[in-house]
């Protein structure tokens, strides 16, 4: 399927075509939502998705390190050699780093602004000594970075009936209302790297603070104020999701089933958490495979009837959005 969606892209070359491989596995590797909503992506623009996200996932794995085998001053250094090569990778096209050649690749492509891979890099070292978030107005400012960048990266491959600028506050809303989704079930584990998500302000109108998680991290008991804590941290992710749909609406006919299924699968994350009690700081809330079997089989549909009005309907409506045409198709 890999050199279908290379072929379709237009991608020839044989060390390039390797690096979009690279990030396509690592997608398939640490996203199954996303990976199987990506499948529903006409299917030339697949590897850029594969690109982006890819570079996010690297970057983010320097970070997190789960295998402890560094130290903050070398994650430090890694993310610091992988800002330059990222720099050196869009000014001239070229990397030694495969990943970095597929996102520099995908940038020009679609002409994805580079100050947004700047914020999202940011954000990622800060996580190496920001360890909680005192107010939600803190939290949002690295989720900038973090999320509502990778949301308007995404913007120019998804392609939008609208001018892009009308989209853009939806799409990076979508991309905060995925990792508020992302920190909610991951609580727990967040907690054992040394790191709180939830905004401190929020769990302490609860009376909740870092000490009590842990307790409860430890020793798998449950308290009320936590539960109290994450429902009101399920509606304030809920209430980012409706800023965010309107926005699908917005996008290219063609590319609106993936992030449909997108936004249900994630989604479907929050109606987890809440079925198993809320039990996020000792188990993983997933989603079954039955669930994302059914949005899989819905957004087959959707593509299918998006591909029917694309041949018969009005050859007037507009789309903004599609690789340069010097590089790859437009669409």
């Amino acid at each position: 399927m890999s050199r279908r969606e290379l072929d379709a892209a237009g991608i020839t070359d044989p060390a390039l075509r390797a690096a979009y491989s690279e990030c396509r596995l690592l997608n398939a590797r640490h996203g199954k939502s996303y990976f199987l909503a990506t499948r529903l992506m006409p299917v030339e623009r697949r590897s850029a998705v594969h690109a982006l996200y890819g570079f996010a996932r690297w970057a983010d794995d320097i970070v997190d390190d789960l295998d402890r085998r560094l130290t903050p001053g070398e994650r430090d250094r890694l993310l610091r050699r992988l800002e330059s090569d990222l720099a050196r990778g869009l000014r001239t096209g070229e990397s030694d780093e495969p990943v970095v050649r597929a996102v520099a690749d995908t940038a020009e492509r679609y002409a994805v602004e580079h100050k947004l891979f700047a914020d999202f890099l940011a954000s990622m070292r800060s996580d190496l000594h920001v360890t909680d978030y005192p107010t939600y107005a803190d939290l949002r400012a690295y989720m900038h970075g973090s999320a509502a960048v990778i949301g308007l990266q995404m913007l120019p491959v998804l392609g939008t009936v609208v001018p892009r600028e009308e989209a853009a506050p939806h799409a990076a809303a979508l991309g905060v209302a995925f990792q508020l989704t992302n920190f909610l079930r991951d609580v727990g584990e967040d907690l054992d790297r040394g790191r709180v998500y939830l905004p401190a302000d929020l769990l302490a109108a609860h009376g909740v603070d870092r000490p009590l998680l842990e307790w409860s991290r430890r020793t798998g008991r449950t308290d009320p104020r936590i539960r109290a804590a994450l429902v009101a941290a399920e509606a304030l992710t809920r209430a980012v999701y409706r800023t965010a749909e309107p926005g699908i609406g917005m996008l290219d006919p063609r590319t609106r089933p993936c992030i449909r299924a997108a936004f249900t699968l994630y989604g479907a994350i929050l109606d987890a958490i809440a079925d198993q009690g809320y039990t996020v700081l000792h188990r993983r809330a997933v989603v079954s495979r039955r669930r994302r079997a059914a949005t899989a089989a819905a957004g087959v549909v959707q593509l299918a009837r998006a591909h029917r009005r694309a041949r018969t309907g009005p050859s007037a409506t507009r789309t903004s959005g599609g690789a340069l045409q010097r590089k790859g198709p437009v669409r």
